[in-house]
């Protein structure tokens, strides 16, 4: 079954230089994981550095997997040492109600 990630991240503008590289080499690496179906990102109107990610999975084991990695969590530590806080992730499975 199919799974939607909801990603959510907090960080100052100032601070943009820094992440979006990471950022985006985070979008590239995922997108060549087993299972790895589609991944969006939208920032707040009302507070633009508010980022949530919209990935689907295949699986919850697939997105797992990809957390398990090493380049997944290298990565998921840059970023988070640089905005100072933990990045938030929710699994979400599809409901037929």
């Amino acid at each position: 079954m199919s799974v939607t990630v909801i990603v959510k991240r907090v960080f100052r503008m100032d601070h943009t230089q820094k992440l979006i590289p990471l950022l985006r080499q985070l979008r590239e690496e995922s997108s060549k994981q087993p299972g790895f179906i589609s991944r969006r990102t939208f920032s707040k109107i009302s507070d633009p550095g508010e980022l949530i990610v919209l990935m689907e999975w295949k699986s919850v084991e697939d997105w797992m997997n990809w957390m398990g990695t090493k380049t997944s969590r290298d990565l998921q530590w840059e970023v988070d040492s640089i905005i100072g806080e933990r990045t938030t992730f929710e699994v979400y499975k599809p409901e037929e109600y």
